[in-house]
Order: C-alpha cells, then sequence, then structure tokens
C-alpha cells in the first residue's frame, strides 16, 4: 500500500489531479501493484478524504495531545516522538496531527514503522494541498544513515 501512495505522490501534482478509481486502478496496476495493493491504498484514501473533510473542530496551539495505550501500542515509541517533533518544529498543526494519528491507525502495521508514517505524514500534507518545507521534506526522505555531516 505505502509504496502505491509514494508514486501517487511522485506522479500527480494534488489528489484531484488523479483520474476516477477505476480508471487509476488500471494505471496503477499497468504500472506493476498488485490489485489487493492497489485497493488497500485507494480505501486508505477515501478515509483521509473523509477524516480531512469531517475534522472542522479546531483545536488549541496550546492542547496537549494524551495518545490511549491502544494508540501508544499502534504507533509505537519512535512514531509518537516523531510525531511530537514535527509539532514542536511549528510544522504539523494540531488538526493535521489528529489527520496522521487516524491515517495510521487506519493501517495493519502494528507498531507502524517510522518510514511508514513518515508516508503519512506526506500524504496528509499532499491531502491539504500543502507542500511541507524544504528541511520537513529532507527529514521525510533522507534516510539518517545517508545524511552528510558537515
Amino acid at each position: 500500500m505505502f509504496d502505491v501512495l509514494v508514486y501517487l505522490y511522485e506522479n500527480y501534482w494534488r489528489p484531484d489531479a488523479c483520474p476516477d478509481h477505476d480508471q487509476l486502478s488500471k494505471k496503477l496496476s499497468a504500472v506493476g501493484f498488485e490489485s489487493e495493493e492497489i485497493q488497500d491504498a485507494l480505501s486508505w484514501l477515501d478515509g483521509l478524504t473523509h477524516v480531512a473533510d469531517t475534522c472542522s473542530t479546531p483545536q488549541s496551539a496550546h492542547a496537549m495531545r494524551v495518545y490511549t495505550p491502544f494508540e501508544q501500542e499502534h504507533l509505537g515509541t519512535s512514531s509518537i516522538a516523531f510525531i511530537s517533533f514535527l509539532e514542536s518544529a511549528g510544522v504539523l498543526p494540531p488538526a493535521m496531527r489528529e489527520l496522521v494519528v487516524d491515517r495510521a491507525m487506519a493501517t495493519s502495521n502494528s507498531p507502524i514503522d517510522l518510514d511508514d508514517l513518515k508516508i503519512i505524514v506526506l500524504m496528509v500534507f499532499w491531502s491539504m494541498g500543502e507542500e511541507p518545507d524544504a528541511l520537513i521534506l529532507d527529514e521525510l526522505f533522507v534516510d539518517a544513515t545517508d545524511r552528510l555531516i558537515h
């Protein structure tokens, strides 16, 4: 599923640039993705669209997120720490954080892999029509072991 999401991010400027589901499924299949992988990704994106449309409750910038034990188990320590890092850096406002948490919880991986969480963050930005700044993109795409230290 995550490979399909990355493909969509890399090949479509915004979600509304994607063709309808039937056409997109055919195109993804022609590229080489498995049918189950395609359907999982499209269902996940539909969930993202639904949650983004219904999530209109404003949240205070000073609100603190408390994770339930189930969320802690499903997300894992490294993913929660990464979400907190993005929040403290000022690039993940509370409403977007909730989208990230919701979509992470909608995956079957437990605990979710940090690289998969980064794709979720990227897709939340993509679905909102926003592009994270260059430093955040670097954090989302570049493996820490590949970084050059100056």
